[in-house]
């Protein structure tokens, strides 16, 4: 039934007076509905809220109110009329100016008059600018939470893009990344048609654009819509507010946009949306870009861009596992005499001769060839799909690349290169073997002269071998006790004390003469016998502590490094304790130094073993942190007490910018999650006094001592050479004295 007179409804004659003024004047929208869902009584407040004019709201059925409703499922008010259960929901409804309104709607019912029919009274709470806030602080606070787990940058993007949808419901939101070359690139827009998505990143901003959007961070309407208005509206996208990105030094990193798919005009709620996101999508960038460095730092080499030598691993043992007759060719390649031009015109000048020759050889290069530097002068190519005949014809033209002079310090100098050509499958069924062949054949290229090539062949490479006569004569040295353990000094440069030493295997065999332990501990893993070495090692380091001790010289920890292997056994834990036990030795003078293999082969089993080793007492380190695959979530997960940071990363500490921001940010790490950090691999006084700078906790290195034997070691402690090193270095370089 419709009235004339809002003031008059005919429920109003069972309702005093002054509930009625109330409800008349309440600023939260009040609804009455009888048992048919007729809207009996609107207060102005629920007039206002659904855009209807006085009086007109009466007599309507309730669910044209609530037909707009979008993205909110459906209200229960078309419940039986004897159900008097309280009901409450928070919806988004567009009202009849076209505006998006979110507000909680609660419904209670009562049995009133007579004959007991059934009322119920809808009130509605519109949901201000307070409550809009706290949608989006919540939002920004599940932004936050997720960049501390695991999550994917653009798993998080995408969630924050879906979360603003719901905001602003019948939307398209869109987080675009500004990359190095100024193009527009698309971090996320799940709901963003790929035509308007593939306009967008045909784009590159001028300058002039760049200086438009820092002076106005709405310009960036202008950019990503102005110019793409046809193309949008063909595609259902109506009107759009965006926001650029900016950081707190001024960079302009990116652009937050939101589409409408409504013809109507929003209002400001839209663009209050856009503007309130930007500041957390602006550390999503950040994120971004942050990870995609680190990334770049662990796989790729900085002076020339190509993969780093772990890396490249990882690629040929893709391409060996791919079905098929799988072809490709590996090239090793070596520059010729570059020793003499690092000696002559020193390093600065020898990187950039490097990086010229690498440009020549990425320029004729195909996009699906791989390319790697694996050593300071060495590269390497791989060439998919290629058989022998091919691969040479390739390695000529690598030749001829190269023959123009490169001019270098003032020098004209006209690089040659030294090649060996490995073969797959030809030459081994896994990436060892092709890079051993390549190797061979690369210094069998060498020897034969300047700027040759060689195909490896099977009566060439030895490698197979060596590994066999090396495997068998380890074997026969461990069991005769042929090796021996040197230790490195630890400095604790916080109190400039003797923090520890580390052991490291030496094997001296009595016809192969002096073995590297890179060479020999290789073969160990390869022959099985890794852990019988490990077993050794703690055994014999224990002992050494002992003997040390009553000698009257006392070192705190002696570290041990075990491999990966030693952690699936869940018999070392054991080992470990009865070694402690036996020779009564205080665990914490015990370090055991994991890789970062065993992070990547993180298991229930190593877990356990892990957190049994750090519950005797006994330290956990990290070794060569930085060099793998690192997870820093893995990394929070690991009981440690140490990390160890590459001596790769210290020797271009000095001049390369990219070495201090990683070991600026590893000791950032280590100290936030309790760790000390040690640096491996310091051999200059400079190099001290900028890890002391940065606030690294222990180090060792050729500037303190080599790894000696027992009685070095003892002599070195009590000729005081530690004080002599540091009281140097303070002279040259002012290094504070500790305390």
């Amino acid at each position: 039934m419709k009235t004339e007179n809002p003031k008059s409804p005919p429920a109003a004659e069972t309702i005093p007076d002054i509930s009625f003024e109330l409800l008349n004047q309440a600023r939260d929208g009040m609804v009455i509905i009888d048992d048919h869902n007729t809207i009996l009584y609107a207060n102005p407040a629920a007039e206002a809220l659904w855009g209807y004019d006085p009086g007109t709201l009466v007599g309507r059925p309730v669910g044209q109110l609530l037909a707009a409703s979008v993205g909110n499922g459906n209200l229960p008010v078309t419940v039986e009329a004897q159900a008097l259960e309280p009901v409450a929901a928070e919806i988004t409804f567009e009202n009849r100016s076209g505006d998006y309104v979110s507000a909680e709607i609660s419904l209670t019912a009562a049995r009133l008059g007579k004959g007991k029919r059934t009322y119920r009274l809808m009130m509605v709470h519109g949901i201000t600018g307070a409550g809009h806030r706290s949608r989006v602080m919540e939002l920004q606070n599940t932004v936050f939470r997720s960049l501390s787990s695991e999550v994917q940058i653009p798993d998080v993007a995408d969630m924050v893009c879906r979360e603003v949808e719901v905001l602003v419901p019948n939307t398209v939101a869109v987080l675009i990344q500004l990359d190095e070359q100024n193009r527009l690139r698309i971090l996320s827009g799940p709901g963003m048609p790929r035509r308007f998505a593939a306009a967008l990143e045909e784009m590159r901003l001028t300058d002039a654009d760049i200086a438009a959007l820092a002076t106005d961070l709405g310009e960036a309407t202008t950019i990503v819509w102005d110019s793409y208005r046809s193309v949008g509206i063909s595609l259902g996208l109506h009107h759009c507010w965006a926001s650029a990105i900016r950081t707190r030094n001024g960079r302009i990193t990116g652009i937050f946009a939101l589409y409408s798919r409504s013809e109507r005009n929003r209002g400001e709620w839209p663009a209050h949306i856009v503007s309130s996101c930007v500041p957390f999508c602006g550390v999503l960038i950040e994120q971004h870009e942050a990870r995609q460095h680190i990334s770049q730092l662990s796989n790729y080499d900085p002076l020339t861009g190509f993969l780093n030598r772990t890396a490249v691993h990882k690629v040929i043992r893709s391409l060996i596992g791919q079905p098929g007759d799988n072809h490709f060719a590996l090239y090793m390649i070596d520059i010729d005499r570059f020793r003499d031009i690092n000696d002559a015109l020193g390093h600065i000048n020898g990187d950039g001769f490097l990086k010229s020759v690498s440009e020549r050889l990425k320029g004729i290069s195909r996009s699906n060839y791989i390319l790697s530097r694996s050593g300071s002068n060495e590269f390497l190519i791989i060439v998919p799909n290629t058989r022998q005949e091919d691969a040479l014809k390739f390695a000529q033209r690598l030749h001829e690349c190269v023959k123009q002079p490169i001019e270098i310090g003032g020098n004209m100098i006209v690089p040659t290169l030294g090649i060996g050509i490995s073969l797959f499958p030809e030459n081994g069924p896994d990436g060892e073997s092709l890079l051993s062949y390549a190797e061979q054949a690369m210094r069998y290229a060498k020897r034969s002269g300047l700027g040759m090539t060689h195909l490896a062949r099977s009566e060439d490479n030895k490698a197979a071998q060596d590994r066999l006569l090396l495997g068998s004569a380890l074997r026969e040295s461990l069991a005769q006790g042929l090796l021996n353990l040197h230790y490195q000094p630890q400095i604790d440069v916080r109190n400039n004390t003797l923090y520890g030493v580390e052991a490291l295997s030496r094997w001296n065999h009595p016809t192969l003469g002096n073995i590297y332990p890179s060479r020999f501990i290789a073969v160990a893993e390869e022959t099985g016998q890794i852990e019988a070495i490990g077993t050794w090692s703690l055994e014999r380091a224990v002992q050494q502590i002992l003997e040390w001790d009553a000698h009257g010289i006392y070192v705190p920890t002696v570290a041990v490094n075990l491999s990966a292997g030693h952690f699936r056994n869940r018999n070392l834990p054991g080992f470990i304790a009865r070694l402690l036990s036996d020779s009564n030795l205080e665990p914490h003078r015990l370090t055991v130094e994991i890789t970062e293999s065993v992070m990547m082969t993180e298991n229930e089993d190593t877990n356990m073993v892990l957190q049994a080793i750090r519950n005797l007492g006994v330290a956990l380190s990290m070794d060569d942190f930085g060099t793998g695959y690192s997870s820093l979530s893995r990394l929070t997960r690991l009981p440690l007490t140490e990390i160890k940071i590459d001596r790769s990363f210290i020797m271009n500490l000095e001049h390369d910018a990219n070495a201090q921001a990683v070991t600026t940010a590893v000791i950032g790490i280590g100290g936030r999650l309790g760790m000390t950090v040690v640096t491996e691999g310091v051999e200059t006084v400079r190099q001290l006094e900028l890890l002391c700078h940065l606030g690294c906790d222990v180090v060792q290195g050729y500037l303190f001592a080599r790894p000696m034997t027992p009685q070095k070691l003892e002599e070195w402690i009590r000729e005081g050479s530690l004080q002599a090193v540091l009281q140097k270095a303070q002279e040259e370089c002012k290094i504070a004295p500790a305390g």
